[in-house]
């Protein structure tokens, strides 16, 4: 990608008056509704908001259109047609420019992108402490397995079901790390009764996570680590393989309880962390019992420990293997 303002860019040329480059298709298409936000959001600011002095009075509130194409980069002539309604479809990055001269919010970033493009645009993930609202959900869900963890597989919080089900080692050490887990550890892989099934979502779903976070280092070296060690997941990698799974069913076998069949939900965050809450179910009432069996037993002996304390002792937990298996 052409980086903002450098020669050849799209921006650079509009700023000879140069329209190439600030459309992906030339076909016009009337877009009323970005005609009507665009006029919205340039109402709203005053000339100091941005920068520029605030000169003579002005007969109508907000900023001039040529105002916002000066701090865009952009042609006027074409800025006009833009708040018109009257272009076709814009790019990705001359859009990102126009949003930074209304001083859009990452909400409205993300809608200019939909009524602009008809797509939403790739957010970089913003590095965000788990909430303490979502470690309070977790802890309020005692019958429910369930556990946060991030587009890198980390897992960064599970509650106490979570551990009955997985084990007192899931999301600690080499056992924070779903991918790892699922593909690196043997005793995992065992429990897994729908084990290629749910591996080939998890390179799905990875393939897809690596196209919005190309240059997310920690990404990169859970993938380089799995391509190195296992087989199974260097071969389906390189099929270029895309899933976006929200809901399954699955079962495992689990050394106690014997062999299982559960659901599992994703519910993801929508502030920029890219934080996933997973959530397990059981799919039939034998399920049912067992898993209530599981958290109840382990209720009798551990008392006191919330996602929170789990979460805490992530960060100083030596390296082991998990004593069961995840979900995902």
């Amino acid at each position: 990608m052409l980086a903002f303002g450098t020669p050849g860019s799209p921006l650079a040329s509009a700023r000879a008056g140069v329209d190439h480059g600030q459309m992906t298709h030339p076909r016009t298409t009337r877009r009323p509704e970005l005609a009507r936000f665009l006029r919205a959001k340039r109402a709203r600011l005053r000339p100091q908001d941005v920068g520029l002095p605030c000169g003579d009075r002005r007969r109508a509130p907000g900023l001039r259109r040529q105002e916002v194409a000066q701090l865009a980069a952009v042609s006027v002539d074409w800025y006009i047609r833009l708040e018109q309604g009257r272009v076709g479809i814009p790019g990705a990055e001359v859009l990102d420019a126009v949003a930074r001269a209304l001083l859009l919010s990452p909400a409205e970033r993300r809608h200019l992108h939909l009524i602009g493009r008809d797509e939403a645009p790739i957010d970089a993930a913003v590095p965000t402490p788990v909430s303490d609202s979502l470690l309070a959900l977790l802890d309020g869900m005692p019958l429910v397995p369930a556990y946060l963890m991030d587009f890198r597989c980390d897992i960064l919080a599970r509650n106490a079901a979570a551990a009955a089900l997985f084990g007192e080692t899931f999301g600690l050490g080499d056992a924070a790390n779903n991918a790892y887990l699922l593909f690196l550890d043997p005793r995992t892989r065992k429990t897994q009764l729908d084990w290629t099934r749910i591996a080939r979502e998890a390179v799905g779903n990875l393939r897809a996570d690596f196209a919005r976070h190309r240059d997310d280092a920690r990404l990169a070296e859970v993938i380089a680590r799995l391509r190195r060690d296992s087989a199974e997941f260097a071969a389906w990698w390189d099929d270029h393989t895309v899933q976006e799974r929200s809901h399954g069913v699955k079962r495992i076998c689990h050394p106690v309880a014997g062999e299982l069949t559960v659901a599992y939900d994703l519910l993801a965050t929508l502030d920029g962390s890219h934080q996933r809450l997973f959530a397990v179910t059981p799919a039939d009432a034998a399920t049912d019992r067992a898993l209530r069996g599981l958290i109840t037993d382990r209720a009798r002996t551990m008392t006191g420990r919330s996602s929170r304390a789990i979460q805490d002792a992530a960060a100083t937990a030596p390296l082991a293997p998990a004593s069961t298996s995840p979900l995902d």
